[in-house]
Order: C-alpha cells, then structure tokens, then sequence
C-alpha cells in the first residue's frame, strides 16, 4: 500500500469567514439572543461564548456540523424569555433556513464542488452508453 501525501487545502476567504459570521449572528439575535454569552449560557448550547464570538467574528469557521448545530439551537432550541426580541417563529425558521441554504453555496464548505463532481461522474445515459 504506498501512501499519498494529503494536498493542503486552500484557506477560507476573508468573505466566507465575514458571511458564516454574520449568518450565525443573525439567527442568534433572530432566536432572542442579544450576546453570545447569553446564548451560551442557555441549556443544551452546543458552543461556548468565546467559541461564538470566534465564529461570528470570523476568527474561527465553525465546520459545517457545528454551523448546522448552532442554527438548529437557534431556531428549534429553547426559547429565551419572549421580552429579548425573539422573532415569531415563522420568520425565526425562515431566517435558519436562509441561513443554511446561503451556507451551503460557500466555498468554505465545499458543497458545490461535491455538487459539480457528481454532475461529471454521472454514467451517460441512452442507447449509446
């Protein structure tokens, strides 16, 4: 079995980083949570305070499983008390799935390159396959 060096993947653009930051930010104050520290002092939160401002500074980029973590706490996680600003919560779901979706076309989270290597793996199709 010979061994294949593993190709250093390029860094995430100052862009992404900004853009994942201000979904996350977004959503948190969405979900009626005006400071990370509030949000992570809520149950069940799945990053610290400093982890949070990290994100939405874009000082860190969350993995896409932490990024999908936190909008889910966000959006179907427990409620802060309804004074805080929580949107309603047709428009706080709204906002999560927006959040998601844009996330996914990022080239931080290769998801359109995975995308493009299906489409050119695909077998052809018809008679003349």
């Amino acid at each position: 079995m010979q061994l294949v060096a593993r190709k250093k993947q390029p860094p995430i653009s100052a862009g992404d980083k900004a853009v994942i930051g201000a979904l996350l930010r977004e959503v948190r104050r969405g979900a009626g949570y005006r400071s990370a520290e509030t949000a992570a002092a809520a149950p069940r939160c799945p990053a610290s305070r400093q982890t949070i401002y990290a994100y939405e500074r874009g000082a860190l980029v969350p993995s896409l499983v932490q990024f999908l973590e936190l909008v889910e706490f966000y959006v179907l996680g427990q409620t802060p008390a309804p004074a805080t600003g929580r949107k309603p919560e047709a428009d706080l779901r709204a906002l999560g799935i927006a959040a998601v979706a844009r996330s996914l076309t990022l080239p931080a989270y290769h998801v359109t390159q995975a995308q493009d290597l299906i489409a050119r793996m695909q077998p052809k199709l018809g008679r003349g396959a």
